[in-house]
């Protein structure tokens, strides 16, 4: 059995995920609130980060969780589809574009859920699919094609 604090553990690594990030957009030019720079986002997002880390760390003093190795099976499902899914989007997004990308991360990804079926996998790809078209191709106007062969 083992004693973990995983509060404490995940606010700490938060908290240096935050700092990591606001030193390293410090060499960016950060701006002001009305002439942000490129720097400005990412430190406040370091920011923000930080002081989450540094509240949950704080709520994770004094304790502790208990945890046998029969409480945490390993999910070696969900890791594999959530990189495959990954892979594949980096492969597709080169050859076949945009749609066929979104599709096939969301899709693998989905299945890495033990709970999830074929068509909620399905459906929730087709769904996502169309909020990345609206949010990245249309929207943002993202220089990525929607489709495309070879």
């Amino acid at each position: 059995m083992a004693n973990i604090n995983k509060d404490y553990y995940g606010g700490v690594l938060m908290i240096v995920l935050g700092l990591g990030t606001v030193f390293k957009s410090m060499g960016y030019h950060i701006g002001s609130l009305a002439h942000m720079g490129p720097g400005y986002f990412p430190a406040a997002i370091g920011v923000l980060l930080a002081i989450s880390g540094v509240l949950i760390a704080i709520s994770g003093i004094g304790k502790t969780h208990h945890l046998s190795k029969e409480a945490l099976p390993p999910e070696w499902r969900g890791w594999l589809c959530i990189i495959g899914g990954i892979i594949a989007f980096i492969v597709l997004g080169e050859f076949t574009g945009l749609l066929p990308a979104t599709f096939a991360i969301v899709f693998i990804s989905a299945m890495g859920d033990r709970k999830n079926t074929v068509k909620a996998a399905v459906i929730l790809s087709i769904a996502m699919s169309i909020v990345a078209v609206v949010v990245f191709w249309w929207a943002l106007q993202l220089q990525f094609p929607l489709v495309r062969w070879g």
